[in-house]
């Protein structure tokens, strides 16, 4: 008897199940990817006991013809790839042909069909060891219905693995999440246990896909979101990132999506990293709802079996695109701007949103509501405002920071025009008010058209110093100054190979960077800041990067570093009494300086309560 024996179809496919079907949420991924394929405008879900007993997937898309049903539950049947060509730029979710005989191979599985014209449907069943397919006729309106039942029932050992039902449900609705988030011009039901869980109309307008968006990630993260829409080089970002302030504990809030598919990528999570960086508190995640959309021939998505991973052909010009989107984004928020949370429905409900750490920094709107009743601010008797923009408080800034040059600030201009405020509420107020009090010498009371606003001015004076200081750096580029004595450094002979090819890489960065044999570099020149750094470290770790993703950003982050702690000595103290034209010269600082929501390790600067707030807080009215 031959040692070499080919296994039945039943086996093969119970095999192949195995990189295709882990739990329910599995299933539902693989008939929803084909739903959306078919061109539905409109998906529903029927789930019962965490998807194990029963998931029904139902659509009005174009549906399968008769002759091609008993080929749609046959493995490596597919629709939608014909040539090599079609593999080289996919632009449809299925497309290896696997998933419905996968499936069938462990559940107990019918197909429903009917098509554009015909008068009545069909479904297609697997029976037998062999799984022979059988057609009959079905009543069945436009589209398809994929049902599956008793999911593992031949296949004790897979079914063990399963968790309780209401862990299978968690994840099978993450998936129905995923989903719906990707696709909003399809309109999508979930119930699971004869329980409607998610009703979510077609997005047809920004509005609906807005409330969409709230009501599967929280209305928290929508009031504190920042719309996106960039387009360069054949690439478009858009969707929505969370203000840092709207950080998480895990990395639960992150979808991005390349042309409609979900997917987690090393290089995506590299460059929404880095253009977090600056700005989000230690070890806190950010948490967003991005799209890029490019040619499918410069994606691979054929890498992995559950195809959540890509390779982008052009992975530094991708990296370089995500980083400096998000980057611009995030520097661009500055009180007074409207953020996304703006066309948020009221009626979206909130999904347990983790906002311990996040103050209330969104939609500062400067129109005052109708009827709100809000009185024209004043000030006290005699004091002058400074201009907008005004640097009053950077006089002492400079000062205390003289020990690390003239980069801090400007002076005081004595002859600067006074800004008085608005006489009625017709007039401008700016974003963040005016300032009313300083509260135990570190925080700064002020007030706007919207109730009352409190800053850090510490936090606050600290961003604005730090990114003054990156101004200043950047404008006088990075300067070098050569080492005493080189530094000798064993590598690899690649990387060796990759600073003789590239030395311009390190020249950029400030480094002098030499062969000095096959497996020896010689450093000879180093950023001029970081000069009492450890030069070594610095170069491996800038190979390293190069070598794995094509850019590094660790010499940055280096300076990063260190001018974010000369800002921190260079700000303000606690306890230093501020008067109220310093404190107006600061409030003006922050609204025209990027990042000033938060200081340089994350913290917020400042908080809003509105009016509503108050009256809240106090009962009045009630």
């Amino acid at each position: 008897m031959s040692k070499i024996q080919l296994l039945d179809s039943r086996l093969a496919n119970q095999i192949a199940a195995g990189e295709v079907v882990e739990r329910p949420a599995s299933v539902l991924k693989e008939l929803l990817e084909n739903a959306l394929d078919a061109g539905s405008e409109s998906i529903s879900v029927d789930v019962e006991q965490g998807g194990v007993k029963l998931v029904r997937v139902r659509d009005n898309g174009n549906g399968i013809e008769r002759d091609d049903l008993p080929l749609a539950l046959s493995r490596h049947a597919t629709s939608k790839i014909r040539g090599l060509d079609d593999l080289e730029a996919i632009g449809t979710l299925g497309f290896r042909g696997e998933a419905l005989a996968a499936i069938s191979s462990v559940s107990r599985l019918s197909l429903a069909s009917n098509v554009e014209g015909e008068a009545e449907g069909w479904q297609v069943t697997v029976e037998g060891r062999d799984m022979a397919p059988t057609v009959a006729p079905a009543g069945h309106p436009r589209g398809t219905t994929v049902t599956m039942r008793d999911l593992f029932f031949n296949t004790p050992a897979r079914r063990r693995f399963l968790r309780t039902e209401k862990t299978e449900f968690n994840h099978l609705e993450e998936v129905f999440r995923r989903i719906a988030l990707s696709e909003f011009n399809t309109a999508f039901r979930l119930t699971h246990n004869q329980k409607v869980i998610h009703q979510l109309p077609a997005g047809l307008d920004d509005t609906l896909r807005a409330a969409r968006v709230a009501k599967l990630c929280g209305k928290g993260f929508m009031e504190q979101a920042v719309a996106v829409d960039v387009e360069r080089d054949g690439l478009r970002l858009h969707g929505w990132m969370g203000l840092p302030t709207f950080s998480r504990s895990q990395a639960d809030l992150q979808y991005f999506y390349v042309n409609g598919r979900v997917i987690r990528d090393k290089v995506v999570s590299h460059a929404v990293r880095q253009a977090y960086a600056d700005v989000l508190y230690h070890g806190r995640h950010p948490a967003y709802v991005l799209f890029l959309e490019l040619d499918p021939a410069m994606v691979d998505v054929n890498v992995h079996p559950t195809k959540h991973e890509v390779r982008f052909r052009e992975q530094r010009m991708v990296h370089g695109f995500l980083y400096s989107s998000l980057h611009r984004a995030i520097a661009g928020v500055r009180p007074g701007q409207e953020l996304a949370g703006s066309v948020v429905d009221e009626g979206a409900t909130a999904a347990g949103m983790d906002t311990a750490m996040a103050p209330s920094q969104g939609n500062m709107s400067l129109t005052s509501p109708a009827g709100a009743g809000m009185s024209s601010l004043s000030r006290p008797a005699g004091q002058a405002y400074p201009p907008t923009g005004g640097s009053a408080f950077y006089g002492q800034g400079a000062r205390q920071a003289d020990a690390y040059g003239a980069l801090v600030g400007q002076q005081v201009s004595e002859s600067a025009p006074s800004m008085m405020p608005p006489a009625s509420e017709d007039e401008t107020v700016p974003p963040l008010g005016y300032a009313v009090a300083q509260l135990h010498g570190i925080f700064i009371l002020a007030e706007n058209q919207q109730g009352m606003v409190v800053v850090d001015m510490h936090a606050a004076h600290e961003r604005i110093t730090y990114e003054r200081l990156k101004q200043s750096w950047a404008d006088d580029k990075v300067r070098s100054q050569p080492l005493l004595v080189p530094v000798s450094l064993a590598v690899s002979s690649r990387e060796a190979d990759f600073a003789e090819q590239q030395p311009e890489v390190f020249s950029r960065l400030g480094f002098g960077v030499e062969r000095a044999g096959p497996e020896t570099l010689v450093v000879r020149e180093v950023p001029a800041l970081l000069r009492n750094g450890d030069s070594e470290s610095m170069v491996r770790d800038v190979l390293s990067d190069l070598l794995a993703q094509g850019s590094s950003e660790r010499i940055a982050q280096k300076l990063d570093e260190l001018l974010s702690t000369m800002a921190c000595h260079g700000s303000v103290r606690a306890n230093r009494r501020l008067t109220i034209p310093e404190m107006n010269a600061l409030l003006r600082d922050m609204e025209a300086t990027e990042r000033s929501g938060q200081c340089n390790h994350g913290r917020p600067t400042w908080t809003q309560m509105s009016i509503k707030d108050l009256d809240r807080l106090f009962m009045r009215g009630q």
